[in-house]
Formats: structure tokens, sequence, C-alpha cells
């Protein structure tokens, strides 16, 4: 009976002990280069401690965390203590503030008081002069950024490397990037290194090691004084001391060092104005240019591809391709631009190219003009124009240019003829008219002639700025000329209904055409996803917008598989009634 009774008063001691958690540091004021020790400690176990964040606060953890317990009986008391043990380095001056720790105890959470530690200038430490190091690690580590050119044109590329030079007696176990570099002005590509690999090598005449801890490439963007903000690292590293270890060799002590790479300024040199043509676009380098259609020779309704690329070595991402001039009769859709492009340290190379989709509206022989692309060749220093040779589009059959017109021309002329004719007997009216005359002066005429300038004035001015508003509407004027061309497409194709292929392409046509009117969008973007994404934005229903997808992609396989008129028919029927349908759903 007497042990559980004592079981229980200690137990109920233990309960109502109040529980303790606090943080304690060696120290609350230190030199920038000395170390702090800091541990929290608590008289209960508890679980999830959650240390704070250090680096916001100013420090680095160099140690730790370590953990002791310990448990002991006196005089039939209980006594319990957990601790939790980290070693700082501060990361700058300034008087700086340890944030708080939390701890769970009893399904409590508990937390320590925020700690207060001044951070001074470096202090010199007191040393055993068998410990101390038998070099410094000042002297004996350099961070340096090799520059390939100091002053290039603008767009030439130059690379910046990042070598870490330390003597062969010490040893680098971990670093840290403090400042990264800033590339103001300039485009930039870093280059990835898999592996840092020790090298031999000379700095300041004498051998060293080194590790090349980054390369970038840049094109200077803006000519005149440019400067890249340096690189700076904190480097934790292995010092030998004056102390021998059994075997001769030298003991070794834990050291830190930060360094810089310093700024380093570049002098950009502006490109020539003498000799720039007036087409130079900013591409700097060596390049080859071409324009290939994919053919030259087509039947009505057929596409042909015109692709545009330029292959070398220079500012490859950098600058825009030359447009294709073509005539009125041939239709060009947005290019598609696709680049293949590799950044090694010598700079940008690859191919860049600008795919254009053109189908002829009428029958005959078109020219595409040769097309001009300058740029500025680092060898020479010149400037330099790459042409193209003209291109001839021979369409076999269809429409003629202005056929259509003529017709119609024809057409009115021999009614007007006609009716001439039937009523050629017939005087409808008589041509009497009157011996009186009225005075011009007075006359309402007159005075219609006097005032109708003036009224004529708000007319102008209202129909001026109605010109003017049309013309800045381009997107506006694009969706109109989209919805008239829809229309003209699929009255195209109610045309012909007899003939298989010309049917497709005139109804794909007018598909593709009512998009771009209704949503905005041009042929380039008209993807499956990107066309239905849009449309059910839009409320268009679901049913609709499978139907119009699957009529669309039936036009291109129609146009080449056996068809009957029926089908034609229907396909026609089905487009009426889907488009018919989208134009109420879309909002």
């Amino acid at each position: 009976m007497k042990r559980i009774l004592i079981l229980f008063l200690l137990i109920t001691n233990t309960l109502m002990a109040q529980v303790q958690f606090e943080a304690k540091v060696s120290k609350n004021t230190l030199g920038i280069n000395e170390r702090l020790r800091i541990e929290f400690t608590m008289n209960a176990d508890g679980d999830n401690f959650v240390p704070p964040a250090f680096e916001s606060s100013g420090f680095r953890v160099v140690g730790g965390p370590s953990q002791s317990v310990s448990q002991s009986w006196v005089n039939g008391k209980s006594s319990f203590n957990k601790s939790y043990i980290y070693i700082l380095l501060p990361t700058q001056k300034g008087n700086l503030t340890i944030k708080q720790a939390s701890i769970e105890i009893n399904g409590q959470i508990y937390k320590t008081s925020p700690v207060k530690i001044n951070v001074t200038n470096a202090v010199e430490l007191p040393k055993d002069p068998n410990e101390a190091p038998a070099v410094t690690a000042d002297e004996n580590i350099y961070l340096v950024a090799d520059i390939s050119k100091a002053n290039p044109y603008l767009n030439e590329p130059i690379t910046v490397v990042y070598k870490l030079y330390f003597s062969y007696n010490i040893g680098i176990s971990n670093w840290r990037e403090l400042n990264k570099p800033k590339y103001n002005d300039f485009w930039s590509q870093n280059i990835d290194i898999k592996q840092l690999k020790a090298e031999d090598g000379m700095f300041k005449g004498e051998r060293y090691r080194y590790v090349v801890l980054r390369k970038t490439v840049l094109y200077p963007q803006k000519s005149g004084r440019l400067e890249i903000e340096p690189l700076s690292l904190d480097i934790d590293c292995q010092v030998p001391t004056n102390r021998r270890n059994y075997w001769g060799q030298p003991l070794m002590v834990e050291d830190s060092k930060r360094v810089s790479a310093g700024s380093k300024i570049i002098n950009v040199k502006p490109l020539p104005e003498a000799g720039k043509p007036e087409d130079f676009s900013g591409a700097v380098g060596q390049f080859d240019f071409k324009v290939n259609p994919s053919k030259t020779t087509l039947k009505n309704g057929e596409s042909l591809e015109l692709t545009v690329s330029v292959i070398g070595k220079g500012n490859l991402k950098l600058f825009s391709l030359p447009k294709p001039v073509l005539p009125s009769s041939l239709e060009m859709y947005d290019p598609v631009h696709d680049e293949n492009v590799s950044t090694p340290l010598t700079g940008m190379t690859g191919r860049i190219t600008d795919k254009y989709t053109i189908i002829p509206q009428y029958k005959g022989n078109y020219q595409i003009k040769p097309m001009k692309f300058t740029y500025f060749d680092l060898a020479s220093g010149r400037y330099k124009t790459l042409s193209s040779q003209p291109i001839t589009i021979n369409v076999m059959d269809g429409p003629s240019a202005g056929s259509s017109e003529k017709t119609n021309a024809n057409e009115v002329a021999k009614n007007k003829v006609e009716v001439a004719k039937a009523f050629a007997f017939n005087k409808q009216k008589t041509t009497l008219k009157s011996m009186e005359k009225e005075d011009f002066l007075g006359s309402g005429l007159f005075y219609s002639l006097v005032f109708l300038p003036f009224l004529a004035i708000p007319l102008l001015i209202v129909g001026k700025r109605r010109k003017e508003a049309s013309d800045k509407d381009v997107i506006g004027n694009k969706i109109r000329k989209s919805n008239a061309l829809a229309k003209k497409y699929l009255g195209d194709a109610k045309k012909y209904l007899g003939q298989k292929e010309p049917f497709y392409i005139a109804l794909e046509k007018a598909l593709h055409n009512f998009l771009k009117a209704k949503l905005n969008i041009e042929t380039s973007d008209m993807s499956k996803e990107k066309i239905t994404e849009i449309l059910q934005s839009r409320s268009a229903q679901s049913e609709t917008i499978a139907e119009f997808i699957a009529l669309t992609e039936n036009c291109e396989f129609a146009r080449y598989a056996p068809s009957s008129e029926t089908a034609i028919q229907l396909d026609y029927d089905k487009a009426v009634s889907i488009i018919s349908a989208l134009e109420k759903q879309i909002k």
C-alpha cells in the first residue's frame, strides 16, 4: 500500500510541476567570425520540435542539431531534461533576433522567447599555437570571373566563366551563393555543369587547383558601359595546422571564408551606321538564308507551304525573319514559328523557321518576289544582305481572276437590251413642257444649293470620325472580313454540291473563317483542343462542339475518300445547321 501511495504522489508531483521550455545561448555579443551555441531545453519530454528559421534571422547552421536527454532520481524526486543544440555562424552584423522555437508537450504547444544577439566586427580569437593553422584561407582561396571579351559589339556573344582557385593543401567541403550575379541589359543563358571537377591550373604565377562553378553566355542588348554584378560565395574549408598525426600528416581544422568575383565592366560598341540597310532587323553573326516552297504547281483548292529559314551562328532568338510579299490572288495565313537552337559556350547556333500556308484563289501563274535578309557579319565587320530567288506558282485550274465580275456585267447588259427591245413600240409618258419659266434666283433650288454645303459639314465630320474609328478597329475589321469570307465560301460550297473536292475545300474554308469571325482566333491556333476550350468558355453546347469538330475533320478526309452526292448534300445541310446553332449558343 505504501508503494502505491508513493508512486501516486510521484506521478501527481510530476503532473503538477510547471513545464519549462527555453532557449539558452553561449553569449549575447560576438564577432561576425565567432560561433554561437544555442540550446533549446525542456523539463518534460515532448514531440514535434520545430526550430527557428535561422537563415532568416541572420545565422547559418554549421553544427547540429545534436540531442541530449538526462533523467535522475534524488530523494524520491524525479528530474528530466532534454535539449536540442545548434552551432551557428552569423552571416551579417547588427542587432539580430533568433525567433521562437516550438514543441508539443502533453498535447499543448510551448514556445521559447526570442533571443537578441549583437553581432560586431570580426574579433581576434585566442588560439592554441598547436591548433593554429599553418596556412590561412584568406590567402589561398580566390573566386575569379573570366570574361571572353570586354568590348564586344551590340548582340555579339561573350562568355563569363566563374572559377574557384584554391591551393593544394586546402580542402573545400561546401559552398553557398550569397549574391547571385545580375545581368542587367544582357540576354543571358546559363550552361549546366553536370559535375564539379577539380583541375590543375596557374593563378598569379603559381600552381593552384580550380573548379568551374558557373558558365554563362551573354548577349548585350544596349551599347555603352554595362556592369555585371558580382558573384559572392560563403565557403567551408579545411586548413592544415601545426599539429601532426601518428603518421606525420598535418591535422586539419574547419575554417570558412567569403569570396567575391567583383563586378565587371563591359564596354559595348554600337553597330556601325555606315552602310546599315533599312531592312536590318538586328541579326548579328554568320548566317545562311533560304526560302523554299513545298511545291510550285497546284490544282484548284490545294495549298502549299512556304518555308523561310535562317541557319547559322549568332543571336538567332533575338531578331525576326522577313515576311513574304504575295499577289492578292494568293491567300496567306499567319506563320508557324519553329526554333531549333542550342547555346554552347561559343554562343547560339542552329536554325529558326517561319512556315506560311498559302492558298491560291484563282488559276494562273503568280510570282513571289525575292526576299532579302540582312545581318551584321562579325568576321568582316560589315553588313551583308542575302537574297532568295523569285518563285513562280502555277495554279492549273479553277476560276479565273475577274471572271465572275465579267459574267455579272454581261448578264445585266443583256437584260437591259432585251427590256428595251420589248417595249420599244410603246411610249409610256408624254413630254409636255411648260412655256413659263421660274426664275432661278430665289427658287427652292437656289436656296438648296446655298445651304447644302453647310448642312454637309456635320455629315462630313461624323463620316470622318466613323472612318477613323473603323480604321483603328483592327480586330473588328478582321472579324467582319472573316465573317464575309465564311458566307462567301459557304455559298461556294453550295455551288459545288456536285463536285466533291472543291465542295469540301470551300466548306472547310467556311468553317475556319466562321471561327475566326466569332472567336477572334487565327488559323494557326485552330487545334481541336483550343477550339473546344474557347467554345465551351463561350457557352456552346458540348454536343454542338463535337459535331463541329467532327465535321472539320471530315472535310479533309472526304476529299480523298469515295463520296456520293447524297453524302455531300448531308454534309452541307449539317454545316448550315451547326453554324446556325453556334450563332445562337455563343455568347
